[in-house]
């Protein structure tokens, strides 16, 4: 049988889906290497968010193209986003590639190494509407913590976005289906879940008719071994009193939210079709800050058609007022197939890179405090593992969400395995990690 690649691209939603496709593949027997050299067969999970995401994708075939034309590897198969989003001009555009699969036919995968293996070249485009989301995989991401999709596409349509024509509708799974996955990841020893969805706080919105985070919360942390619960992708429209006092009370539900509030300017907000404007965004950070302890991850876009000057100044001054714990910004990517492709006063690549710029270095400066003042306190972290280069474990605490948030380094006179909660007190920081050592 042939030998099976993995090259897995994009957020974590994305790297579910090659969890599923490589527990499909598993289960048929087919031998999975961590080299993509080795591979007869290499399979790309490709992203096609924005501008950046899809040359990482297009870079990431021609490296592949690449070991096909010089080396041992025999076929190539491309899968996610960039595969939706353009369809059969991958297969026009790369010669090299052997099978495009869509979002919607994760499912097929291992019926389309069959097909490759006999010497097909083809694609395959099922009903990303219908697609079960989710289903039996290999957890990729260590022994510390994994991610639970909640929910697949999405309906909020905004205008800069092709995530619904790439996704489809906003659809949720059933709860019970969710307790059952998560009680099989404790059973794996795994300490924290990562709840995920492309909008978190719609969950169960078009199953139960209202919006069912708060239960889903409760419920996975008294049903569950689970230690950790953290919730990412929170829109601010959603933001009910029944979340905000589930992270008064679950003890299990780490205090950090990740809540993408893309601009402040109303007019700006209103082009970009958000729901909710600059009063309730700043209503919902007023609550949010009630919670004791919490840590506030957010993200912009800089550069959006139409965005004046006055638009990114108000945008400035409410990063230097509300002092996000955490912050990213996007200059805005124009995406054919949107709506806001088409918009006048589209804006100079310059213009908003330096924007880019200005806000990004807004934020070092309340980023670099809010480490500071972690200094000296005494913190818990979950270990994921220990670097023999540097000599040090590497670790997250509360504040920290795997790879778009920092690592806590600390030492410790005894041995700990990665899923361990150890109890640290942080010696130093910097821009993005803390130094700490084991109390």
């Amino acid at each position: 049988m042939s030998k099976i690649g993995f090259v897995s691209l994009g957020c974590p939603k994305n790297l579910l889906d090659t969890e599923v496709m490589l527990g499909h593949i598993a289960a048929a027997g087919y031998e999975i290497t961590p080299e993509e050299s080795e591979a007869d067969i290499v399979i790309i999970n490709t992203c096609a968010f924005i501008g950046d995401a899809k040359k990482e994708s297009i870079d990431n075939i021609l490296d592949i193209v690449w070991l096909k034309e010089n080396a041992n590897l025999k076929s190539i198969i491309v899968t996610g986003c960039l595969a939706e989003r353009y369809r059969d001009e991958i297969l026009s555009e790369f010669p090299e590639v052997d099978c495009v699969l869509g979002t919607g036919s994760v499912h097929s995968i291992v019926e389309a190494i069959k097909r490759v293996e006999n010497g097909e070249r083809f694609s395959e485009y099922k009903d990303k509407n219908e697609v079960t989301i989710c289903g039996d995989r290999i957890v990729t991401t260590g022994e510390a913590y994994a991610y639970l999709k909640i929910s697949e596409g999405c309906n909020n349509c905004c205008t800069y976005c092709a995530i619904p024509s790439i996704r489809g509708k906003f659809r949720s799974r059933p709860m019970d289906e969710l307790i059952t996955e998560a009680k099989e990841l404790a059973d794996m020893g795994i300490k924290e879940l990562i709840v995920i969805g492309q909008d978190t706080t719609a969950y169960g919105i078009d199953l139960y008719g209202e919006y069912k985070l708060p239960e889903l919360l409760s419920r996975l942390a008294k049903e569950t071994e689970i230690k950790w619960l953290r919730i990412l992708y929170c829109y601010p429209d959603k933001i009910t009193d029944e979340l905000i006092n589930e992270f008064k009370t679950n003890e299990k539900l780490v205090k950090y939210i990740d809540i993408p509030i893309q601009h402040i300017s109303d007019k700006v907000l209103k082009r970009m079709n958000r729901k909710g404007d600059a009063a309730l965004i700043r209503s919902v950070m007023k609550r949010l800050r009630e919670i004791e302890g919490i840590t506030i991850r957010s993200t912009a876009i800089v550069g959006f058609p139409g965005e004046s000057e006055a638009d990114f100044t108000e945008l400035c001054e409410f990063i230097r007022e509300v002092k996000f714990d955490r912050f990213g910004a996007f200059a805005y990517s124009r995406e054919e197939n949107t709506p806001a492709y088409s918009f006048p006063d589209q804006i100079d690549e310059q213009e908003k890179q330096d924007r880019y710029d200005i806000i990004m270095r807004e934020q070092l400066a309340v980023t670099e405090e809010y480490n500071a003042s972690r200094v000296g306190k005494e913190i818990t972290v979950l270990c994921e593992g220990y670097d023999k280069v540097a000599e040090t474990y590497f670790a997250r605490s509360e504040a920290d969400a795997p790879d778009i948030d920092g690592k806590v380094f600390f030492s410790a006179k005894k041995r700990h395995e990665a899923g361990d909660f150890v109890r640290v007190v942080v010696e130093e920081a910097d821009d993005f990690d803390l130094y700490a050592r084991e109390i």
